[in-house]
């Protein structure tokens, strides 16, 4: 049969950098999948441990948060006197302006075999869904393997470990399809059969019930603080299904309420149940939230210096919006945001500790003297090329909170929205929202933006809420004809059309 080309390397895969102490630390291996593999506990281990370091590549060495998540359609402005205002970074306007087209012709050929040099961003990496597809082969391999063990691992071990793969497969499966909509799903091990893509609602609806099949398996934190926040937890799982049911809520006319109102079960399970797990922080305690392993992170990808693993540059938000002295040689940031936004996101009038402890001096500056203190974390070296030694934070608690207030709106039960609402307003110390009906939908809305910003959300919501396509909460809205062509997605690389008569691209790009 021929080989569906996903790039997946399912039998020789090496894994990646180390992650930290113990459990996070990999020894490269020769042979995944072999009669002398899958001996030991310790093969199982350094197995899963592969695949956090797999996605921190899919992730981590490339513009991927920025550049999905957080600047695509976002009011941004380049600064004049900082490096951005030049051609290096054009791709600011471009995903401003939804231009994903321009964004790849400025190398001159869409379709070109880049070299690292020619895209310092990393973009060609993001249209080329290789990388996750590397997670989800490996799981299914994790998966079908530990399965089939006996007499290495105890059952309950043996259910974690396989918890684990899930949730790492189902979080790529996840991100494909906020990226490109329809994707090819697949779960066998050593899968080699050509397939097309699925529905993104079946993609949705089959790695939902797959999560759900397992995450209780999973701890809710772990004793290990090395290991908080960024291995697999059942507070990270529970934060996944809230995110695919929101999204299926978004694309599913007919049956919004019912993962609504699963978004609000699983949300009241995660604030309930977690055993006091998780918790938000103190705002004055921020340069530690954002460097990681704190009660408040339900996921995310490690970063540290000491153990030499660092992020590609391009890779944060902060490198955006920090300067001197957060950034020691570089003395104006790159990007403010329009007025209009930010006074709508922090009112001028309104009491809210956020604007003291994420900004510095002048909230609203329109120049390069905006800063966003959100990931000032101490600097891993001196000079440009140095950003905070910050993790990078994929779900938040905070975020869990707001989704379940977000849902709860939609049903109509506005009281229960106004006190999640609550609970993230009362940690910055700001007056408690009044509103109701489609007013208090949109007061979630704007907290979502003042809560989560870099953080990656940002496209995502506009997308799944349908607000991409009104000009109150984007300067450049896409029009319902070219959303529903798929404008909201990335082009995918024409190499996926390789071998396999059955795939298909996005149209709406040049691919």
């Amino acid at each position: 049969m021929k080989k569906v080309f996903i790039y997946i390397l399912s039998f020789v895969v090496l894994f990646m950098s180390s992650c930290g102490k113990d459990f996070l630390t990999i020894n490269p291996i020769d042979d995944l999948t072999g009669s002398n593999y899958w001996q030991t506990r310790g093969d199982v281990r350094m197995f899963i441990q592969g695949l956090y370091s797999n996605f921190r590549h899919a992730t981590m060495n490339h513009a991927f948060f920025p550049g999905t998540g957080d600047l695509r359609c976002a009011p941004t402005v380049r600064n004049a006197g900082s490096n951005a205002a030049g051609s290096f970074m054009n791709h600011i306007s471009y995903l401003r302006n939804n231009d994903l087209n321009g964004l790849f012709n400025q190398y001159h050929d869409p379709t070109r075999n880049y070299l690292d040099g020619m895209d310092f961003f990393g973009f060609h990496n993001i249209r080329n869904w290789a990388r996750f597809y590397t997670v989800i082969a490996k799981a299914n391999i994790a998966i079908h393997e530990i399965e089939r063990l006996e007499n290495i691992i105890s059952d309950s071990e043996k259910k974690q470990f396989i918890a684990e793969a899930t949730f790492m497969r189902n979080l790529s499966y996840f991100f494909l399809v906020r990226l490109f909509g329809d994707v090819p799903y697949y779960t066998e091990a050593f899968h080699a059969e050509a397939i097309g893509r699925s529905p993104m609602l079946v993609v949705l609806e089959k790695i939902d019930a797959d999560m759900q099949s397992v995450y209780k398996d999973l701890p809710w934190t772990y004793e290990d603080p090395t290991e908080v926040g960024n291995r697999a937890s059942r507070g990270g799982a529970i934060a996944l299904m809230m995110h695919i049911n929101m999204w299926k809520a978004g694309f599913s006319e007919g049956e919004k309420n019912k993962h609504y109102e699963r978004t609000n079960v699983l949300g009241k399970e995660l604030m309930e149940e977690n055993q006091d797990s998780y918790e938000l922080l103190p705002l004055k305690d921020t340069k530690q939230i954002f460097k990681g392993r704190t009660k408040e992170g339900l996921f995310e990808i490690v970063q540290n210096y000491n153990y030499g693993e660092l992020f590609h540059i391009s890779a944060t938000y902060a490198d955006y919006v920090l300067r001197a002295p957060y950034k020691a040689l570089v003395t104006a940031s790159y990007i403010h945001y329009e007025p209009k936004f930010m006074k709508e996101m922090y009112p001028e009038d309104a009491v809210d500790e956020r604007k003291t402890f994420w900004f510095q001096e002048d909230i609203y500056a329109t120049s390069n003297r905006f800063v966003f203190l959100k990931y000032a974390n101490i600097f891993v070296a001196e000079g440009e090329d140095g950003n905070p030694d910050d993790n990078a934070i994929v779900f938040r608690y905070a975020d869990a909170i707001l989704l379940r207030a977000e849902a709860l709106a939609e049903l109509g039960r506005d009281g229960d929205a106004r006190a999640m609402l609550k609970v993230v307003r009362d940690r910055a110390n700001a007056l408690e929202v009044q509103d109701s009906g489609e007013d208090l939908k949109t007061a979630i809305w704007w907290e979502r933006v003042r809560e989560l910003l870099g953080e990656g959300h940002f496209f995502y919501d506009l997308v799944r809420t349908k607000r991409i396509l009104n000009s109150d909460y984007t300067s450049n809205p896409v029009s319902l004809a070219d959303f529903n062509r798929g404008a909201w997605t990335w082009p995918i690389d024409r190499a996926a059309l390789v071998n396999n008569p059955f795939m298909t691209l996005n149209t709406y790009w040049n691919n």
